[in-house]
C-alpha cells in the first residue's frame, strides 16, 4: 500500500477538471496545462467544478496510483494562487481534505530547509 506525506510536493491543478478522466487523461492535464512530467513521483491534486470531487495522481515507479474522495455534503476549498497550478504542502493538503478554512488558519513560524536564519543581535 501507498502512502502520501510530507516528503511528497503536491501540485493542484486549480482549473476544474472532467473527473470521467482517469489515469491517461489526467496525466495528459500535467503535461500539456501544467508543463510537468506526470511520472517524476509528484502528487497531482485534481477538483470537480463543483468541488466535492477529488483526485490525487501519482506515478509510484511501476504504474500510475489514483486516490478519490466524494463529499456527501459541502465543499472542497481553493487555496489563494495565481496560475494553473499551485504547490501545497502537506498540512495544506490535509486541512483541505478535513473541510477547514485556509484563511482561518494561523501557522507557527518553523524551521524550513533553505530557510536563511537571521543573526541576532
Amino acid at each position: 500500500m501507498m502512502g502520501f506525506g510530507a516528503q511528497h510536493r503536491y501540485y493542484l491543478y486549480r482549473r476544474s477538471a472532467d473527473m470521467r478522466k482517469s489515469f491517461d487523461g489526467l496525466s495528459g492535464l500535467v503535461r500539456n496545462e501544467l508543463g510537468r512530467d506526470p511520472m517524476d513521483g509528484e502528487v497531482y491534486v485534481f477538483l470537480n467544478r463543483q468541488r466535492s470531487l477529488i483526485k490525487l495522481l501519482v506515478w509510484d515507479r511501476s504504474g500510475w496510483a489514483l486516490w478519490s474522495k466524494r463529499l456527501e455534503r459541502g465543499s472542497y476549498e481553493l487555496p489563494r494562487g495565481e496560475g494553473d497550478g499551485v504547490v501545497l504542502s502537506w498540512s495544506e493538503l490535509m486541512l483541505i481534505l478535513e473541510g477547514i478554512s485556509l484563511r482561518s488558519v494561523r501557522h507557527r513560524r518553523r524551521y524550513a530547509v533553505g530557510e536563511k536564519v537571521a543573526k541576532r543581535a
